[in-house]
């Protein structure tokens, strides 16, 4: 199975987010403030479930760049496996995350087709249960640590981060430049599309 051959794939690494904001979409996610990721999540989940009610939400805008309902199924996505691999760094020691191919998984499981409805549902599932899984969170089990097959290492807490500006930089991929500011849409997915990546 191979990617969209419309869509090229981002195989930057954006572990730098937690570290620096992020010029693009302006969030400075490693200063977050770690007892504010559940907030955060839920506040983020809710801003998705808005652009999936979007009527225009299976239009691409512009050619190699993911419809807001790809977007949406690719957060959903990314909200599930950060649920995991957080799950997995609370429970085992120093675990090796599974790899994850994004460009794949959005061929596979045809994200352009699935129902809008549908996706914001599971989106918001899945997001109430990241914020649960923040919340209970406590003390030293922020430092747990655990790692990416390619070597890169987190925490709890900065893979919350990280995590965290996956999805809002999305959310700036989906909104248009007269509303933020900045650039809107970006090549590829969007210029975070690999802020899961393969790993």
């Amino acid at each position: 199975m191979t990617g969209d051959p419309d869509i090229e794939p981002d195989t930057k690494d954006w572990t730098w987010v937690t570290e620096q904001a992020c010029p693009q979409c302006g969030l400075d996610a490693g200063a977050v403030e770690l007892t504010d990721l559940s907030r955060a999540t839920r506040d983020v989940t809710g801003a998705w479930v808005g652009v999936l009610a979007r009527p225009e939400v299976r239009r691409r805008p512009a050619p190699g760049v993911w419809s807001p309902l790809e977007y949406g199924c690719h957060v959903r996505d990314v909200l599930r496996l950060f649920g995991q691999r957080i799950e997995l760094m609370l429970t085992q020691d120093d675990p090796v995350f599974a790899n994850w191919d994004q460009d794949e998984t959005a061929v596979a499981e045809r994200y352009g087709e699935q129902e809008a409805a549908l996706v914001s549902a599971q989106l918001a599932f899945q997001g109430e249960a990241l914020a649960q899984l923040f919340a209970g969170v406590t003390g030293e089990q922020w430092q747990r640590p655990g790692r990416r097959s390619n070597g890169s290492t987190f925490t709890v807490g900065s893979i919350g981060q990280y995590f965290l500006h996956d999805v809002v930089h999305h959310l700036h991929d989906v909104t248009p430049a007269s509303a933020v500011g900045a650039p809107g849409q970006h090549g590829g997915h969007g210029e975070a599309a690999a802020a899961d990546e393969q790993s």
